[in-house]
C-alpha cells in the first residue's frame, strides 16, 4: 500500500505540494482548485487533525495526498446514485506534477477503496470539475459509473459525480429514469399535461405518451448521464434486472395525455404477434386513471351479442362501429385491466398510468374518422385487428383502493400495487425489478444509510439488488413488476 496517515510533521510540505497542484491547475486552464480559497490550509489542517488525511512518498519525496473519510456535501443527496448504503469518499486527491502520467493515480485510488472497504464502505462516491477530462479518463478507465452533476463553490461548470461498488454484494438503489416521448402526427390526440402538470421536458405540442421505463428501441429511457435503460441491464446483469437480464425486457410503463379521445384498437397476444409482427412480444396492459373529467368514459370491449362478421361489417363503414363498442364511466383512481384482444379507447380529457407488456404492435379499427391538415386519415388495421379480438370480454373497471398498500392486479405479466402513503410506508419488496412512480403528494424514498427527495410524476426503476424501501411523507405512489 502506498498510502499512509499523515503526521503533523507532514503538514508543512502537503501544503506546498497543494500550492504546486493547483498553479499547474491554473496554468492549464483548469480553475477548479485556487490555493487559498480551495484548499487551503483550514481544510489541511482540519483532515490531519480529523486523522483522515493521507500521504504517499518516493524516496522521502511527498508525492500525493488526498483526503479519505465518510463526508458528504449536501448536494450529494439529490444526485442519481446506483450503488451503496454506506458511502465512503476520497477528498481533494492531489498528485505531484512531476509525478502524474506515471500510473500512480490507479494505484492510490486502489489504496483508498482498500481503506474504506476496511471501515465498512460499499460504495465509492466523488466528482471531479468538468474541464479535468484527465481526472475523468481515469475513472472512467477503473470502471467507475457516472451517477450526475452537482455545483459548487459558484463555478460556472458542473461538477460530475462517479461511484464505484466496493464489494460484490453492494446493494443497488433506485434509479430516476428520464423518459422519452412520442407526440406530434404520432399522437394527434396528445396535449400538453405531460409539461404542465407533471413538469416533463415535452419537445411538442401535442405529446400524447411519456414512455417513463422503457427498451423500446429509439424510445429508450435513460439515466442521469444518459446511458439507456438496455445498456444498463447488459452492464449490470441479473443484480439489476433478475431473471430478465438475459431475455427480452417484458415491460414499459407509460403516462398518457389524452385531450382527445384515442383510436379504436386491440393488441394481440405473444403467439400472433410472434408469428405476424417479426417475433415482437403481444401486448396485455392496464390503465390506471389519474384525471378524468366528470362523466369520463372509456371504450372498454364491444356490446354483447356482436358477432365478428358485423362487427368487419361495421369497420368498414367507419362511424357504423361506433353502436357496437362497450363504453364505461371512469373516475381518478379506476384500474382497467386490458388484456390481449380487449377492443379499447381512452376518451378525451383522460390522463393515466399505463404499465403493459414492452410492445409496440397496435391494430387500430377505427379512428374517429379524424384527418389530418392534409385531409388524410390514420391508417387502420382491420383484418389484424378482427383476428385477435375477443367478443367476450366483459370486464369492469376497479375502484380505487382504500388502504395503504393494495395489490390491485396480479395477472400473467405484471403485478400492480397501490399505495396510499400517509407519513410513512414500506415499499412492496421487489421481484426481479419494479417500476416505482409518485403519482402525487409530497415524498422521499428512504432506506438503510440514505434517503432521496422525489418530485411527482418522478418514475424510478428499482434493481432487484435494492436493500428495503420506505415512502415517506404524504401522497400516491404506484409500483409495477413483472411476474
Amino acid at each position: 500500500m502506498l498510502l499512509t496517515k499523515a503526521t503533523q510533521a507532514d503538514f508543512t510540505p502537503v501544503c506546498a505540494l497543494y500550492r504546486a497542484v493547483c498553479a499547474a491547475m491554473n496554468a492549464a486552464g483548469n480553475d477548479q482548485w485556487v490555493w487559498g480559497e480551495y484548499p487551503n490550509e483550514d481544510f489541511l489542517r482540519k483532515t490531519l487533525d480529523a486523522d483522515t488525511l493521507f500521504v504517499a512518498r518516493e524516496d522521502d519525496r511527498l508525492l500525493c495526498a488526498v483526503t479519505v473519510d465518510t463526508n458528504f456535501d449536501p448536494e450529494y443527496a439529490q444526485v442519481n446514485w446506483l450503488f451503496g448504503t454506506k458511502p465512503g469518499a476520497f477528498h481533494r486527491l492531489a498528485i505531484a506534477p512531476e509525478a502524474q502520467g506515471r500510473g500512480l493515480g490507479r494505484k492510490i485510488i486502489a489504496d483508498i477503496c482498500g481503506i474504506l472497504r476496511a471501515q465498512g464502505c460499499d460504495v465509492l462516491r466523488i466528482d471531479t470539475y468538468s474541464p479535468n477530462e484527465n481526472a475523468q479518463k481515469l475513472y472512467a478507465a477503473i470502471g467507475m459509473r457516472k451517477a450526475g452533476e452537482v455545483r459548487f463553490f459558484h463555478r460556472e461548470q458542473p461538477f460530475y459525480c462517479f461511484e464505484l461498488p466496493l464489494t460484490e454484494d453492494c446493494p443497488m438503489l433506485p434509479l430516476t429514469m428520464h423518459p422519452a416521448f412520442r407526440g406530434g402526427k404520432l399522437t394527434p390526440w396528445g396535449g400538453d399535461k405531460l409539461r404542465t402538470v407533471y413538469g416533463k421536458p415535452i419537445a411538442e405540442v401535442p405529446t400524447g405518451e411519456s414512455l417513463e421505463v422503457s427498451c423500446i428501441p429509439g424510445l429508450e429511457s435513460v439515466d442521469d448521464a444518459g446511458v439507456k435503460l438496455p445498456e444498463l441491464i447488459e452492464k449490470y446483469g441479473a443484480r439489476f434486472a433478475g431473471k430478465y437480464a438475459g431475455e427480452t425486457f417484458p415491460l414499459l410503463l407509460k403516462f398518457i395525455d389524452a385531450a382527445e379521445s384515442l383510436s379504436v384498437q386491440v393488441h394481440p397476444d405473444d403467439p400472433y404477434a410472434g408469428a405476424n409482427e417479426n417475433g415482437k412480444l403481444g401486448k396485455t396492459e392496464a390503465w390506471l386513471i389519474l384525471d378524468a373529467p366528470a362523466g369520463s368514459q372509456l371504450v372498454y370491449g364491444i356490446k354483447a351479442g356482436t358477432s365478428l362478421a358485423a362487427l368487419r361489417t361495421a369497420c368498414e363503414a367507419g362511424a357504423a362501429v361506433e353502436p357496437l363498442l362497450r363504453r364505461v364511466d371512469v373516475k381518478p383512481g379506476d384500474v382497467c385491466f386490458i388484456p390481449a384482444g380487449c377492443v379499447h379507447a381512452i376518451g378525451a380529457g383522460i390522463m393515466l398510468y399505463e404499465i403493459q407488456q414492452s410492445s409496440d404492435v397496435t391494430y387500430r379499427f377505427y379512428d374517429w374518422d379524424r384527418v389530418d391538415k392534409n385531409g388524410n386519415r390514420r391508417e387502420l388495421h382491420i383484418d389484424r385487428a378482427l383476428d385477435v379480438t375477443d367478443l367476450e370480454f366483459t370486464l369492469d373497471p376497479i375502484p380505487a383502493p382504500d388502504a395503504p398498500v393494495a395489490r390491485v392486479l396480479d395477472e400473467t405479466y405484471f403485478t400492480l400495487d397501490l399505495m396510499k402513503v400517509s407519513a410513512e410506508q414500506a415499499v412492496p419488496a421487489i421481484n426481479h425489478f419494479g417500476m416505482l412512480t409518485v403519482l402525487e403528494g409530497e415524498m422521499s424514498l428512504c432506506w438503510q444509510g440514505g434517503c432521496r427527495k422525489l418530485a411527482k410524476g418522478e418514475s424510478l426503476y428499482v434493481p432487484a439488488a435494492a436493500p428495503a424501501l420506505t415512502l415517506k411523507g404524504t401522497g400516491r405512489a404506484a409500483l409495477s413488476m413483472p411476474q
